[in-house]
């Protein structure tokens, strides 16, 4: 009887129900079929998935901006240009810089404030009030390389994540050529960028050097902020300019 059921299930191939079938399957003795099962994928689809950066500036008036508005100096145009170039980010920056400071004083602030360490990107310039205010050299060459330390602690404990910014000429604005010395102000710098560059370089960290620009301010007065003194927006532009590019491919 039950050859015979299967045997008419064969012959009307399709006149019997799929349970028709199976039950006849499972009387002649041949295994049940398998019906595969549709697996639950999650959804991996990245497309708009937002990347987190955190930017920390450490500095001086360079870096904080003075006689220019906010979104003006050179972090804020940093991230700005950073949002613009790297899709779905979301950028947080952070500023540790006051105009006045040494090299002493950033270390104190920093240790005041007691930032977290870990920055996608660190950036640091400063020396220019050692220079101005006549600290001896050595004081530089024994505090500007533990802000470096520091600066790479913050940024995960990765020199790659930070940049070294030179300090910009001010004997090259209504100011310095005020000063009994430009030229002696010039020298200086130069002396102060070089051991900076070379201790980063000795740190594996990236140096870029901005103070050409800088240098142009005589030439081109729209280099000058208003106070006849420090960086233009425009100057700051062009500051960015040099660091977009060595910005983004750390982040990326």
């Amino acid at each position: 009887m039950i050859k015979i059921r299967v045997l008419l299930c064969l012959a009307v191939m399709f006149s019997c129900s799929k349970s028709d079938m199976v039950i006849a399957q499972q009387l002649d003795g041949s295994p049940e079929p398998q019906v595969p099962q549709e697996q639950n994928k999650p959804n991996q689809d990245t497309t708009n998935q937002t990347n987190h950066f955190k930017i920390l500036a450490l500095g001086d008036s360079y870096t904080i901006g003075q006689s220019v508005c906010a979104t003006c100096r050179f972090p804020e145009q940093l991230k700005d240009s950073l949002k613009n170039n790297l899709e779905n980010s979301d950028i947080s920056l952070e500023i540790i810089a006051q105009t006045g400071w040494t090299t002493t004083k950033l270390k104190e602030a920093i240790s005041n404030k007691n930032p977290s360490n870990d920055y996608d990107l660190v950036t640091l310039l400063i020396g220019v009030n050692n220079q101005y205010q006549q600290k001896d050299f050595s004081l530089y060459e024994t505090e500007f390389p533990e802000l470096l330390n520091k600066a790479i602690t913050l940024a995960y404990d990765n020199p790659k994540k930070v940049i070294v910014i030179s300090i910009p000429d001010y004997a090259y604005t209504p100011f310095g050529q005020s000063r009994s010395n430009p030229s002696t102000i010039s020298s200086e710098l130069d002396a102060y960028n070089t051991f900076a560059k070379s201790h980063s370089a000795d740190r594996n960290v990236t140096f870029i050097n901005i103070t050409n620009i800088t240098r142009e301010g005589l030439n081109n007065p729209f280099l000058v902020a208003s106070d006849g003194l420090h960086p233009s927006q425009l100057a700051y532009t062009k500051f960015v300019e040099r660091l977009l590019p060595v910005s983004i491919e750390k982040l990326n």
